[in-house]
């Protein structure tokens, strides 16, 4: 079957492939052999090879111009955040569509990580009821549809911390139990499979920990145990995927104990974070300068990195409007991302994706 009449395949697939980011579910339609081919691996794979993916950050970030549902419950309560994305490249933000059974926002507190071409949404809060869940939602930006996973296992679990190895598997490990307990317990995520895998214990329990898939082990940083409510401790555990056990606590892994939230993977084997209006990196065991953080930046909300770049968001105050800048990791320059004024609502967490 010609995918293009008169063209050859290779040629095509070639014209396929450079189809936009958010096109490509449109091109999906076209033809059951256009969404055949896109929905292979291998147009994942081919796209990145012509170095054609584009990056893609998406955020759970508050409405600046909310429904009319979500506003009139604002009137008296917290901000209703929904899913934004960014393309930093090109300075281009929208909106992806309401979670199902989440019209007027999506569940607060919710982790969000990037496998594949995919975004999956686990666990959260209900925004009107703050009902804690364990859901699954799962976005394909092929071919532009939500679908439902397997809801996690073992208990509703607010706060722990999540990553995922970007390929097929997510990780997820403390945080607290309906009763403010802080977790030892950890889970994995076959994306792919649909199917939830229990991991052995962790050593401690940690919430408000940070999860970052880093050097090929998920890394759980930080947190603190339900005796020490609030009191962030340095150390982190690692759970190594190779033989399926977590290796040794890792005291003195953080430069401070305070909140992990700003620590990412930079995908060049190093860990990056912000802290006392600074970026820092841990190359082997210990943290080092790198550079200041713009004066727009001193209340970081969410980091994240790629390629040789990092991004910062947040605000010059608290409360204040967001704003967004890029740092390249080898000249330390920093390149301000443009932001409308309906994507500067306050951020609470994201990841990136390459489509």
């Amino acid at each position: 079957m010609e995918l293009i009449p008169g063209l050859p395949n290779s040629v095509a697939l070639e014209c396929l492939i450079r189809i936009p980011f958010d096109q490509i579910s449109v091109g999906a339609s076209v033809c059951k052999g256009w969404k055949a081919e896109i929905q292979l691996p291998e147009f994942h794979r081919s796209r990145k090879q012509a170095g054609l993916a584009r990056l893609v950050i998406v955020v759970a970030q508050a409405w600046i111009y909310p429904t009319r549902t979500a506003h009139l419950a604002m009137l008296s309560g917290p901000p209703f955040y929904r899913l934004a994305i960014c393309e930093p490249e090109t300075g281009y933000w929208s909106e992806l569509p309401p979670v199902p059974g989440f019209p007027d926002g999506i569940p607060m507190f919710c982790h969000l990580v990037g496998v594949g071409s995919e975004l999956v949404v686990i666990g959260g809060c209900d925004p009107f009821s703050w009902q804690v869940s364990n859901s699954v939602f799962i976005y394909n930006f092929l071919s532009a549809t939500w679908r439902c996973g397997t809801d996690m296992p073992g208990g509703r679990r607010l706060f722990s911390g999540c990553d995922s190895d970007s390929v097929q598997m997510v990780y997820v490990a403390g945080g607290h139990d309906e009763d403010k307990n802080a977790l030892k317990s950890a889970l994995a995520y076959d994306v792919v499979k649909d199917v939830w895998i229990q991991l052995p214990n962790m050593a401690k329990a940690r919430e408000e920990c940070k999860g970052v898939f880093y050097r090929g082990k998920f890394h759980v940083i930080g947190g603190y145990p339900t005796e020490m409510q609030g009191s962030f401790q340095r150390d982190a555990q690692a759970f190594d995927v190779a033989t399926w056990q977590w290796d040794p606590v890792q005291e003195d892994f953080l430069e401070a104990a305070t909140c992990p939230t700003t620590c990412v993977e930079g995908g060049d084997s190093r860990l990056y974070t912000c802290h006392n209006n600074n970026v820092t990196v841990r190359d082997g065991a210990a943290w080092q300068v790198l550079t200041g953080l713009p004066a727009e930046l001193c209340k970081v909300a969410f980091v994240t990195a790629w390629q040789g770049k990092l991004l910062v968001i947040g605000s010059g105050k608290s409360g204040g409007p967001h704003t967004a800048y890029v740092m390249d990791l080898k000249s330390y320059k920093w390149t301000n991302v443009v932001v409308p004024e309906e994507y500067s609502g306050h951020v609470q967490s994201g990841c990136c994706l390459e489509i």
